[in-house]
């Protein structure tokens, strides 16, 4: 099966297109079996994985964060955005997820990729080279301007917060 991207004919724009370098931290060798680009696992796939780029296998405890790099920086186009998700799998399996979720990377960021993870489950998990840490989706950004006013118009639902519909169906009865 092919993983290319299918493309929607009613979709004016389908391709996004990213620089992306290959990067060391100081003191890093460079690994000379380099991990594949970030890619789309198949063809409605949102997000593109992304791996971990490690010398050697970390160990997160439960309760435990780690920071977690990539080897790679890019160049977003502005008027665009990157958001770092969880990997569902990581999520339900072993308890694994980012702490800061959807995790922003602007388009002026053009440091090395870091994924933070926690480990929410019960086990140590460990992560090693290669291993797929979280999904990049990458979004459009909508400029805004700010239009101060003395009060906001009235909605039904009003200044009603958190959990101000109830949880199940016999709340709101």
């Amino acid at each position: 099966m092919s993983l290319e991207r299918v493309t929607d004919p009613r979709v004016v724009d389908p391709k996004l297109t990213i620089q992306i370098s290959r990067v060391r931290e100081k003191g890093r060798r460079p690994n000379p079996n380099p991990l594949p680009l970030p890619q789309f696992m198949t063809p409605g796939a949102s997000g593109c994985d992304v791996l971990a780029d490690l010398e050697k296998p970390l160990k997160i405890k439960p309760g435990e964060r780690a920071l977690i790099p990539t080897g790679i920086a890019i160049a977003i186009p502005v008027g665009y955005e990157a958001q770092m998700r969880p990997r569902s799998g990581l999520a339900w399996k072993w308890g694994v997820t980012l702490p800061n979720t959807p995790g922003t990377i602007d388009s002026d960021y053009r440091g090395e990729i870091k994924v933070p993870l926690i480990n929410l489950g019960k086990k140590t998990v460990t992560i090693s080279r290669g291993d797929r840490i979280a999904q990049m989706v990458f979004q459009k950004v909508c400029p805004i301007e700010w239009k101060e006013v003395q009060s906001l118009d009235e909605t039904q639902r009003g200044e009603g917060g958190f959990g101000h519909t109830g949880v199940n169906q016999r709340e709101r009865l």
